[in-house]
């Protein structure tokens, strides 16, 4: 049997600690190596145990889970990839934390299973929006012009996990939009509209597809009939043709160019 995924919560309620491990522990692949009841304690708990998945809260005192989660994305001897689970549907909240690093942000009346899920997908390396937040992702991104290729600021002017960015106006990278593929700055900086798309395979164009309808590579594999790992790769590929950093940029260019 493989090594179940290893998860640290962060949470300033002992009572939501308890109940998020009760449920992560009964699936049986996951275990929880350790708890946190603020950022500070967060970061250091990162350090020392060194989780796969860390379930970080936002609002909390000392240290909020933004910041927590710079630190830790900053932090260049941690693999651990955060899941934001707040109770606050907030925009500042969700695109802070994405342009933090956040490889996940889940809202706390989301069910069980979805919290089990989220924890999965970051452990393998993906990107994870409950439904309603990936819809203003796309909003947010759709309803903004692309500037340039070169465009690329995530947080702040000191760009992304830089520290002191908590408060900062967010705006995300342009290449996960119209100018994210190769060649594309010319033409979004000459004002001639979107870029023109990436030349992606019949089978990437369909996975890029399934991505942006929010599914894991694990439903993408069953829905195509191919491995897990075959996936990946696709994925893989349409995230370098695209010029996108994660999941979630390749599924701003899907939609603003009416590939789904």
């Amino acid at each position: 049997m493989s090594a179940p995924i290893r998860v640290l919560l962060v949470d300033d309620h002992a009572v939501m600690r308890a109940g998020f491990r009760m449920i992560l522990e009964s699936a049986g692949d996951l275990a929880v190596v350790g708890e946190a009841s603020n950022g500070r304690e967060a970061v250091a708990a990162a350090s020392d145990l060194r989780p796969d998945v860390i379930c970080m809260d936002v609002q909390m005192p000392d240290m909020d889970g933004l910041e927590a989660t710079r630190r830790i994305v900053a932090d260049t001897d941690s693999d651990a990839a955060v899941v934001v689970v707040t109770t606050f549907d907030r925009d500042d909240y969700l695109f802070e934390a994405l342009a933090a690093g956040a490889s996940g942000f889940l809202l706390k009346n989301a069910g069980p299973e979805e919290l089990v899920s989220a924890v999965r997908v970051a452990a393998a390396g993906d990107a994870l929006l409950a439904p309603e937040v990936t819809r203003r992702v796309i909003a947010r991104f759709a309803a903004a012009p692309p500037q340039n290729s070169t465009d690329l600021v995530a947080a702040s002017p000191a760009g992304p996990g830089s520290p002191g960015a908590s408060g900062a106006s967010v705006e995300f990278r342009r290449s996960a939009l119209a100018d994210a593929a190769p060649g594309a700055g010319a033409a979004a900086s000459g004002g001639a509209g979107a870029a023109p798309v990436p030349d992606l395979t019949e089978r990437e164009a369909e996975v890029l597809r399934l991505v942006a309808q929010a599914m894991s590579n694990a439903e993408i594999a069953q829905r195509l009939f191919i491995g897990e790992a075959t996936v990946k790769t696709h994925v893989s590929n349409v995230l370098q043709k695209l010029g996108a950093r994660d999941r979630v940029a390749a599924v701003v260019y899907a939609h603003r160019h009416g590939l789904v």
